[in-house]
Order: C-alpha cells, then sequence, then structure tokens
C-alpha cells in the first residue's frame, strides 16, 4: 500500500529479513545470557554463535503447514544449527521474542524518523532567518489582521516541531524496551537475570514487569507522537496551500520542467506536495487511533494487537519518515514572492492600523468603547469606499481633535509591527 513513500532505508527495517533478523538477534541474546549464568556450554555456545541463521523463504514453507511464524522460524534456526539447537528460545515465549525484537525495530525506525526531523528543524531555520523582516499581512480567521513577518512565521512552525521532536524522543524511549519474562511475565520458566543480560547486549531497557506482552500504552506514546507531528505537518501544509491561492500568492512550490499540473488546464500550477502530506498526516493520525485502541488486552494478553501492529509499525514510520523529508524538500524550494506580500498588505487599505489608533486614543484619555467606535467607523468607511485608512483617521475631526498630525505619523510605520521580532527569534533559536 505504502511502498511509493518507502525511503531505501526505512523500507529496509520492515522487509521480513530484517524482521527475522531482528528476531534471531533476541534469541541470540538470550542464548548468551543463558551461556554467561553456565547453562549453555562454551561447545554448544560455538556452535549456535557460528550457525544460527535462516532463510525467509524456508521460514515462510514451514510456516504454511504450522499456522505460526515464531515456531516456524525457530525450525529453520534450528535446522541450520542442529542439535545444539536445542538451548534457543530456552524459557522463552513468542512474545518474548516478538516484543523485545520490535523494540529494536521501532528504535531503528525512531532512529531515522529523528534524522527527518532535524533535516526539517534546518531548513525551517535557514528559512526564517532568511525572511526575517520581511513584512507579510498576519491574518485571522482568514481576515486580515495585523501584519508579521515571514520569517516569524517559518520561526512558529520551528518551535512546534522542537516540541513534536521532544515529544517523539519520549514515545521512542517508551518503546525502546525488552522482554523476556515468559508466559504470563513470571519468569516462571527463567532467571531473571537473563533478560536483563540480554536487553543489555539489545542495547534496550528492561521492561519493569510485563504480561506475556510489553503493555501497549508505551507503543500508543510513540505513534501518539507521531500523529501529533502529523498534525504540524498538516498545519504547515495547510498554511502553505492557502499561501499558494491565486488571489494570496505569497509563496509557491517549486515547480520542476516539464512538470504538468492539469491533464485538462495547462496553466496550472497547484500546492500538490502540501495537499499530498495533508491527505498522509491524516493516515499517520488515523493509526494512532489503533494503536490507542491495542491497550486493552484481555488478561495477560490476546492476540488482538498483533494484526494492526503489522500494519501500523511499518506504514507509519514509513510515512512520516517520508512525509518529514518531502516537506523539507519542499521548503527547501519554496519560492517566496515579496511583491505580493507588499501587495496584500496595501489590499485592506492599511486597516491594520486601526488598534493603534485606538490604543493612542486610549493613552489619550479617551474612554475604550469611545474610541472602538470612533476608529470603528473610520474603518468602515476605509472599506466600503476603499480610500486608505490613514486618510479616513487624518480626516476625522474628533480623531484630529485628539490627536496630532505628528502622532498620528508615527502610528503609520509597518516597521513598528517588527519591533519585538529580535527578540522571538532569540527565544526560538537562541541567536536573533
Amino acid at each position: 500500500m505504502i511502498d511509493r513513500y518507502s525511503r531505501p532505508e526505512m523500507a529496509r527495517i520492515w522487509t521480513l529479513e530484517n524482521r527475522f533478523r531482528a528476531w534471531l538477534d533476541v534469541e541470540l541474546a538470550v542464548c548468551e545470557a543463558w551461556h554467561r549464568l553456565g547453562v549453555i556450554g562454551a561447545d554448544d555456545m560455538r556452535v549456535i554463535r557460528e550457525k544460527a541463521d535462516f532463510d525467509v523463504d524456508r521460514i515462510l514453507e514451514i510456516e504454511q503447514e504450522t499456522r505460526h511464524d515464531v515456531i516456524a522460524f525457530l525450525t529453520a534456526v534450528e535446522e541450520k544449527v542442529g542439535p545444539s539447537a536445542r538451548f534457543i528460545h530456552l524459557g522463552c515465549t513468542s512474545s518474548d521474542i516478538v516484543d523485545t525484537a520490535n523494540g529494536l525495530l521501532l528504535a531503528q525506525a525512531g532512529e531515522l524518523i529523528l534524522k527527518g526531523f532535524e533535516r526539517l528543524l534546518s531548513t525551517l531555520e535557514t528559512l526564517a532567518f532568511a525572511n526575517k523582516g520581511r513584512l507579510c499581512m498576519g491574518r485571522t480567521h482568514g481576515i486580515h489582521a495585523e501584519p508579521t513577518s515571514f520569517g516569524l512565521k517559518m520561526a512558529g512552525f520551528h518551535a512546534e516541531f522542537q516540541r513534536h521532536v521532544a515529544r517523539f524522543r519520549d514515545g521512542l524511549e517508551s518503546v525502546r524496551v525488552g522482554k523476556i519474562s515468559g508466559a504470563v511475565g513470571t519468569y516462571a520458566m527463567l532467571d531473571p537475570r537473563v533478560e536483563a543480560i540480554a536487553c543489555e547486549i539489545l542495547g534496550l531497557s528492561v521492561d519493569p514487569i510485563s504480561t506475556q506482552v510489553i503493555q501497549r500504552d508505551r507503543h500508543a506514546h510513540f505513534f501518539t507522537s507521531l500523529a501529533l507531528a502529523a498534525g504540524g505537518v498538516e498545519r504547515l501544509c495547510v498554511e502553505l496551500r492557502h499561501l499558494q491561492r491565486t488571489e494570496v500568492l505569497e509563496a509557491e512550490e517549486g515547480f520542476a520542467k516539464g512538470q504538468k499540473g492539469s491533464s485538462a488546464m495547462p496553466h496550472k500550477k497547484n500546492p500538490i506536495s502540501a495537499e499530498n502530506m495533508t491527505g498522509l498526516s491524516r493516515l499517520i493520525r488515523t493509526n494512532s487511533l489503533a494503536a490507542m485502541e491495542n491497550m486493552a488486552l484481555w488478561h495477560e494478553r490476546d492476540i488482538s494487537h498483533s494484526s494492526v501492529e503489522r500494519v501500523i509499525m511499518p506504514d507509519s514510520t514509513i510515512l512520516m519518515d517520508y512525509v518529514l523529508h518531502r516537506l523539507s524538500g519542499l521548503l527547501s524550494n519554496l519560492r517566496v514572492i515579496p511583491e505580493n506580500m507588499d501587495r496584500n498588505l496595501a489590499g485592506s487599505y492599511g486597516l491594520y492600523y486601526s488598534q493603534r489608533v485606538l490604543l493612542a486614543l486610549v493613552e489619550s484619555g479617551m474612554a475604550r468603547q469611545e474610541a472602538y467606535v470612533m476608529v470603528q467607523r473610520c474603518a468602515m468607511q476605509s472599506w466600503e469606499t476603499r480610500k486608505p485608512f490613514p486618510d479616513m483617521v487624518r480626516a476625522d475631526a474628533d480623531i484630529a481633535a485628539r490627536l496630532a498630525p505628528s502622532v498620528l505619523d508615527e502610528l503609520f510605520d509597518p516597521g513598528y509591527y517588527l519591533r519585538h521580532e529580535n527578540m522571538i527569534f532569540e527565544r526560538v533559536f537562541g541567536r536573533s
């Protein structure tokens, strides 16, 4: 379903070969633990180290008969190892291997996703500083509000993705755990030291208490952190889509030579990357719901979570990896159009100065609501007659009686709106 979105490094993690390799790594770590505890002798351990391997096609062939993937895997490994294989899987249940291996696989995938976050943050930082001071219209409800800068827009997204990274790191640590605790988590057929040694070998933390499985709130944490980040991706993409609307056109996705926008209309240049990532973000968020549904298993475990995770583990990590890198590429090639920003600033006739005039009247001693009515009157006249708001204010006798021409001149300075831009950049980036 998602082959077209698989970047090679991430796709490799979720191949059957790598999945079974992770299982084998866990089995070997458990054997090493038993060996250190004196249960597996040196000769048998040497044979296991040298011969333990598998053939994917053979596993799948055996599974056709056993209808059990872990048993098929173990059988295929035993065929390679010989008599010493009797020590492989000693005291373990299938979930000891699968859940611990999933910790390894999710950790591998998570490290790649972190690289994608790092690239995106770097791209946003570059774009923010390149457009620092680039005045543009800020909008609330889609309507002109007050000016901001395009640099501040990008700085805001950078700050958000810093939070997404922090949440994802926490989610990643939640699943970077293993369990080798047996059929219902009591270590009845195991020594707890086996778990500690094996997890140390694998670079995983020990789940302090497990049943037959690692509790799925850990996995829900991982996938909901991806879902929140996907929400951030969609928020940024929606912003870019709005900015590319013909009537706005303050930014535009890169358009390659030979690219086509429409089968019917040769003039079209559509925000297809942002739209595509908007859709994929929704899918990542949907998968997080399935992860939360997986938390409520029967007693010490059932298998209802397994089929879900076979889909959402590869799909969500592959999609997030793809989306982060595609978004970085979009932003790196984004065409920012300053002349249209200037045009749009002028498009509401300077109405964005209304709050400055309001506050100046209040500071002059006028009651706020009285001042509000006075300024709103000028604003509505400006909008209806399409005449500059500053001219309407200057021509208003009531306002002129309160505010001198020199004061009004100072009020109508667009640079005023960015007077704290350096401070905000310092907060976000540690430099301005």
